[in-house]
């Protein structure tokens, strides 16, 4: 027979391999298609999330630039603030210093903030340049007293070196005070009024994951590298991320018509005692927030301290504690920044405000690190509701021409409260012990939330509830 005359699969016509290729092609071309796609989704999310949420689209671009380098800002600063906060006492401890000298640091940084307030509203109002101030003080001196408390150990050691520590930490606070009239003003303009609770419990929301991961990662550092070095690593990581939350805020477009410059001149001409009588839930607003920042720095500076000399915790199971109550924070945030703008900041503010008095005793019962888990998950989920109720009922209690001296005369009965506290504390915790202050700070705690539920009521221009039919800002 003659030989069947065929083709292998390997000798396609010419346009087989040109339809093949097409084939091949398109399919290549609709998989970098597809990609692409999904990539712009994920940055478009990203953005929006970074933004605040959806509702950003309703504000003009340059509103939404300046919430989104806010919301880069707060995710640095609570990393920074989470690293200082945890570990600045016990890197005094570890120096050598005492329970009372604790308390000291944290009575001296109170009052220094106190000072210091009052001026950073005087520059405000006559100097104006708000971002400026915070970039000077708060972003910046904060940062060379962190570097320079890295290298504290190098240097000194002994009394010396606590005495200086205490002295830099003190120094941090206060520079951080001294901007915060000029940031509470810059703040509620960056933010919508509308908006308030859904961005600032997004915001908080990275605050809190910033948070949570800073303090586990830092406590692990610590336990491996030892004492002091682990903490200076901790300080000097701090520095750094405050810089990159320097970066952030520099960023932050200041709005050109300024309500904190446009009425200063007004508001002098009238009497600050005669202003306040005009302003009576802002009072007693100050009141309660005094009676409950002396009962909560009763006991704050000490919970970790007690943690590691009472029941022998390493810095890594104080960083892992820190992480349950941030972990619980985040939820609350979902939950609690849309009840804020619904329901208003104080009713939120009040019900928890009547349940954070109990943490303060569940810690009488403790008698191991793991015990304090419970109470610091319930902890975290109260506070992110309580401290993002507080902050919006803050600014919604201070006039607007006035916005910088209100909050700065706010945050002097605040720190001044703070300061007492701590020597308070650290007097008692001294000589009776933790379960003392324990007890006490529950006790005034409820005092102060009873005082709030009966005192201080809504004004009658709170705009910050019922906002769900609102389609813009």
């Amino acid at each position: 027979m003659p030989p069947t005359s065929s083709k292998s699969s390997s000798e396609e016509s010419p346009e087989a391999e040109g339809q093949a290729g097409s084939r091949r092609g398109a399919r290549a071309s609709g998989r970098r298609s597809s990609l692409h796609v999904t990539r712009r989704r994920l940055r478009t999310r990203f953005l929006r999330f970074t933004a605040g949420g959806r509702w950003t689209y309703q504000v003009r671009p340059a509103v939404r630039r300046n919430l989104r380098w806010f919301w880069f800002d707060g995710l640095f600063v609570s990393a920074t603030d989470a690293i200082t906060v945890a570990y600045l006492p016990l890197f005094v401890l570890a120096l050598g210093g005492t329970r009372a000298q604790i308390g000291l640091m944290s009575a001296l940084s109170s009052l220094s903030a106190t000072l210091l307030i009052l001026p950073g509203a005087t520059i405000v109002e006559r100097w104006g340049r708000r971002k400026q101030i915070v970039l000077l003080s708060g972003k910046g001196l904060t940062r060379v007293a962190l570097l320079a408390l890295a290298l504290v150990p190098l240097a000194f050691a002994g009394p010396t070196a606590i005495a200086i520590a205490i002295g830099l930490g003190v120094a941090r606070t206060a520079f951080a005070y001294l901007g915060v009239p000029a940031w509470m003003s810059l703040t509620a303009d960056i933010v919508p009024l509308s908006w308030r609770g859904r961005y600032l419990s997004s915001r908080n929301m990275a605050m809190g994951l910033a948070r949570m991961i800073a303090t586990y990662l830092v406590g692990q550092l610590i336990t491996r590298a030892g004492d002091p070095t682990g903490y200076q690593l901790a300080m000097g990581l701090a520095c750094a991320l405050g810089m990159a939350a320097t970066l952030s805020y520099a960023h932050i477009e200041e709005p050109v018509a300024s309500t904190a410059t446009q009425t200063t001149d007004q508001g002098r001409r009238v009497g600050l005692l005669r202003h306040l009588r005009a302003h009576p839930d802002f009072l007693a607003f100050c009141a309660a927030a005094a009676l409950w920042n002396l009962s909560l720095n009763i006991a704050g500076p000490f919970f970790n301290v007690y943690l590691v000399e009472g029941l022998q915790a390493s810095a890594g199971v104080v960083g892992t504690l820190s992480v349950v109550s941030s972990l619980a924070a985040l939820p609350a945030q979902r939950l609690f920044g849309p009840l804020v703008d619904r329901w208003g900041p104080r009713r939120v503010q009040l019900i928890t405000g009547l349940i954070i008095p109990l943490m303060p005793w569940a810690w009488v019962a403790v008698r191991a690190p793991w015990h304090v888990a419970p109470i610091n998950l319930v902890a975290g989920f109260l506070w992110a509701g309580y401290n993002l109720a507080s902050f919006n009922f803050l600014l919604t209690l201070t006039p607007e021409d006035r916005r910088p001296r209100y909050s700065a005369l706010y945050q002097i009965v605040v720190t001044a409260a703070l300061a007492g506290g701590a020597a308070l504390g650290g007097v008692v915790a001294e000589r009776w012990g933790y379960t003392i202050i324990f007890v006490l700070s529950g006790i005034g705690r409820l005092s102060a939330a009873l005082l709030f539920a009966r005192f201080v009521r809504r004004p009658a221009t709170d705009e910050s509830s019922s906002v769900d039919d609102e389609t813009g800002s």
